[in-house]
């Protein structure tokens, strides 16, 4: 009877471990720039499996790399297009593949943001990064033979910048692509906006204008696979990088209260759009010019893909 008992336990045991093994084996990881975003769903335009529809959930995990062993949890409304990312999921009935850890460079962030304020880098700059990231590769390899003891973590962080800076390269153009459709609204219909001023150096949303945001949130909820898009402005008083801020400021409060308010879920954000002092819409040599300058629009997008001819 004890050894029936241990050959059903063996048997038992072996089982479990197949079932992990195909448990492990479901698991899905594709790397690419986010060619475009609608509503919880964003496709991914990956060199080794196309374009990839990725859904995103509550339980989605999104982590920037500042490092090779730090990391920062971000929430889903940074994933914008022309950001690369790599995902890590599993595929569902309807071939999507569902995000359980999209991570993303800090870096690359940066350079997704600033493509929506036209900021995006020029060829110059892209070769000058790269002669910087052969100078520190050069600079690594010189405390290597200083610091002995830190030879394992050296050595692991030339194999992650190297590998980094290899998909770069080999995805450059469908980076610099997926920004350049960012920055254009000819794929998306624009159907609500909002217009939020604020007040010089101020952040703080006005009580006036959130009935009119929680009524755009209600007008949205409606319309199949929207996104709302948030883009921060600030007039040019002040220094440029304060300036930056107060945009980025004013952009993550708006996107807080219609996430908190409104009740829009942070996979159908775009989010935050930190303009700075671009596409002024009046003279700032006036304070009423600088007024309307201050300012956040929020609008509906719908893809016109999903809203058919």
């Amino acid at each position: 009877m004890k050894s029936i008992e241990v050959k059903q336990t063996i048997v038992s045991v072996f089982a479990a471990v197949l079932l992990l093994c195909g448990i492990a084996t479901a698991q899905t990881q594709v790397k690419g720039p986010i060619s475009q975003r609608s509503g919880a769903t964003l496709t991914v335009k990956s060199p080794e499996s196309g374009s990839v529809v990725v859904l995103l959930t509550p339980s989605t995990k999104v982590e920037e790399s500042q490092g090779i062993f730090r990391h920062e949890t971000m929430n889903v409304s940074a994933l914008v297009p022309g950001l690369y990312v790599q995902v890590k999921g599993s595929n569902n009935d309807q071939n999507q593949l569902v995000a359980e850890n999209v991570k993303f460079n800090g870096s690359d962030l940066k350079a997704a943001v600033d493509s929506q304020a036209g900021l995006a880098p020029t060829q110059q700059k892209v070769q000058e990064n790269q002669q910087q990231l052969k100078q520190s590769e050069a600079q690594i390899a010189a405390q290597q033979q200083i610091i002995k003891q830190q030879q394992a973590e050296i050595a692991a962080e030339q194999k992650a910048s190297a590998e980094h800076a290899a998909e770069i390269a080999a995805n450059k153009e469908a980076i610099a692509e997926a920004n350049k459709r960012f920055g254009e609204l000819d794929e998306y219909n624009i159907l609500g906006e909002v217009t939020v001023l604020f007040g010089n150096d101020r952040t703080i949303i006005e009580p006036e204008y959130k009935p009119q945001l929680l009524q755009l949130a209600q007008q949205a909820k409606g319309i199949k696979g929207y996104m709302i898009q948030v883009k921060g402005y600030a007039s040019k008083i002040g220094s440029r990088a304060l300036n930056q801020r107060l945009s980025m400021e004013r952009a993550r409060n708006i996107t807080n209260f219609m996430e908190q308010d409104g009740n829009v879920p942070l996979t159908n954000i775009l989010s935050p759009g930190a303009m700075g002092t671009s596409r002024e819409v009046a003279p700032d040599a006036t304070q009423e010019g600088q007024a309307e300058n201050r300012r956040v629009v929020v609008r509906i997008l719908q893809n016109k893909g999903i809203a058919g001819p």
